[in-house]
C-alpha cells in the first residue's frame, strides 16, 4: 500500500470511527422507535456503518442526515426480506405437514429467495417489471409489450437481460 493510500485509508477509518461515536446512540434509538424492537434495530444499525465502512467516504458534512439516508435503504431492504420471508411462510402453512420441507432445505429456500430477490434489484425497473410479469403473472412478451408500452424486441432484449442476471446467480 502506497503512503497516499495508507494516509487515505487512515483518514476513512477516523472518519468512520468518529461517525460510530458520535452518532451510533442516535441511529440505534431512531431504528429502535420504527421498529419497535431492539435486537432487529442494533443489527440494521450495525448494518448502516458496515456499509458506511466499506464505502470509501471519508468526509460527511452532515453526519445524521447521511446515516439516515444509508439506513434507510438498508431498512427498504430488511422490509423486503421479511416481507418475501412471510409470502413463503404462508404459502408454507398450505402445504400437508408430510410434505413441508426439513429445517436445511426451508433455509436453503429462503438464501435462494434472496438471492433472487437481491438480483432482481439490480435489474433496471422496466427489465425487472418485463422479467416478473413474465415469469410470475405467466404473460406472453406480446401482453407485456403492450403493457409496458414498448416493443415486442426491447421486451425480448429486456427478457434476454434478465436471463443473462440469473445465469450469473447460478454459477
Amino acid at each position: 500500500m502506497s503512503e497516499t493510500s495508507s494516509a487515505n485509508h487512515l483518514n476513512h477509518l477516523r472518519a468512520i470511527e468518529a461517525l460510530y461515536s458520535g452518532h451510533h446512540g442516535w441511529l440505534y434509538a431512531t431504528l429502535k422507535r420504527k421498529l419497535g424492537n431492539a435486537m432487529d434495530a442494533a443489527d440494521l444499525a450495525q448494518d448502516t456503518f458496515t456499509r458506511i465502512l466499506a464505502s470509501q467516504v471519508t468526509v460527511i458534512d452532515q453526519p445524521r442526515a447521511y446515516l439516515s439516508c444509508v439506513a434507510k435503504g438498508i431498512l427498504i431492504n430488511w422490509y423486503q426480506r421479511k416481507a418475501l420471508e412471510r409470502a413463503y411462510l404462508d404459502a408454507l402453512a398450505n402445504v400437508p405437514a408430510h410434505e413441508a420441507p426439513s429445517p436445511e432445505a426451508h433455509f436453503m429456500v429462503l438464501e435462494t429467495l434472496h438471492d433472487i430477490d437481491a438480483m432482481l434489484d439490480t435489474l433496471a425497473p422496466l427489465v425487472k417489471r418485463a422479467f416478473l410479469l413474465s415469469q410470475i403473472n405467466g404473460l406472453k412478451y406480446d401482453d407485456i409489450a403492450e403493457q409496458l408500452g414498448v416493443s415486442l424486441i426491447t421486451v425480448k432484449r429486456y427478457m434476454k437481460q434478465a436471463f443473462v442476471q440469473c445465469l450469473m446467480l447460478v454459477e
